[in-house]
């Protein structure tokens, strides 16, 4: 007879869809409201808008596949009082579509609600034609246009509804990777609001969307080899926490923010942009640099070190330039 307990293997976190979210909140709004109409590209079952059709089949415009078209019916149903949501795989809504984003909806002051679906390298082997990884960068250049970039099921409901009730257009990425849950009910979303997820005073990393879980992961790890990291997550890349951020770099002294984009114009440039004009620190920028290659998404996430132990490693060397 024996002593030794085999401990439980580590259960993970249960997973989920937010664009199951997606189309529950807005099938849910469009009962409450008659203003309420979906606009899709061909793209009702990618954008999982199949029961939203199905009940309110006079309610979902589908244009084909016309991206220019999507974004321009869009304005004009807002224009006539009713609240559209533009649903379309990211790449080809912001890409094809960025003129009509630009003059139709920000320039117009249209409230036309884009849905990104799929966003990021979420569609792996279908490569960097597929990939929506230039999209925050593109609309962040637009003027008043906010950003949304929610990271679970409880910060998805809370980006469609902040969406619905606001003044004016908005972008809003819809992640296809499933994520665990990790934003805490109640938490702020509001424009210019970050979350805090995790308390630290040595390091703090900055990250949105399907990161957050692994930046989380990564805070855990280096709690264990003595690192303290603060974890923040920002919502709203467009406009930028900056009270938060600027705090962050005071207290902890070094940044690294963590993204499925470019590396050309997204949360790592506003953050950079931000703290070298008024609080200055060491930073690592965490995102997408150049062409993905050929993989699925997982493999590209390796990748370009979008992974718990990517984000170790950038902690590391942030820290390291610190004591320099």
């Amino acid at each position: 007879m024996t002593n030794t307990i085999t401990a439980p293997a580590p259960v993970p976190a249960p997973v989920y869809d937010c664009r199951q979210v997606f189309a529950e909140e807005l099938t849910a709004l469009a009962r409450e409201d008659s203003r309420v109409v979906a606009v899709c590209n061909d793209s009702v079952g990618s954008s999982n808008l199949t029961g939203f059709r199905d009940e309110f089949p006079d309610r979902l415009i589908n244009v084909g596949i016309a991206e220019q078209d999507l974004v321009g019916v869009g304005a004009g149903l807002a224009n006539g009082g009713l609240i559209p949501f533009v649903s379309a795989a990211g790449p080809f809504l912001t890409g094809r579509a960025l003129e009509q984003i630009k003059a139709d909806c920000a320039y117009s002051g249209h409230k036309v609600v884009l849905c990104g679906q799929s966003p990021g390298m979420a569609y792996g082997e279908l490569g960097p034609t597929h990939h929506s990884i230039e999209d925050l960068s593109w609309l962040r250049a637009v003027a008043d246009l906010p950003v949304l970039v929610p990271t679970d099921r409880e910060q998805t409901r809370a980006a469609i509804r902040w969406a619905y009730a606001a003044e004016g257009p908005c972008y809003l990425r819809i992640p296809r990777f499933k994520v665990p849950d990790v934003i805490p009910p109640g938490a702020p979303f509001a424009p210019g609001r970050a979350v805090t997820l995790r308390e630290g005073t040595d390091v703090t990393v900055i990250a949105i969307g399907t990161l957050v879980s692994r930046a989380l992961d990564a805070a855990r790890e280096l709690a264990a080899e003595g690192i303290s990291v603060r974890v923040l997550n920002t919502p709203f890349v467009d406009p930028l926490d900056e009270e938060t951020v600027l705090r962050a770099a005071a207290e902890t002294g070094a940044l690294v923010t963590v993204e499925e984009a470019t590396l050309s114009g997204g949360l790592g440039a506003a953050v950079a942009s931000l703290v070298s004009q008024h609080r200055p620190v060491p930073m690592r920028l965490l995102g997408v640099n150049g062409f993905a290659p050929t993989g699925d998404a997982a493999f590209l996430l390796e990748h370009f070190g979008l992974t718990a132990e990517g984000i170790r490693r950038a902690v590391h060397q942030v820290l390291a330039a610190a004591v320099v």
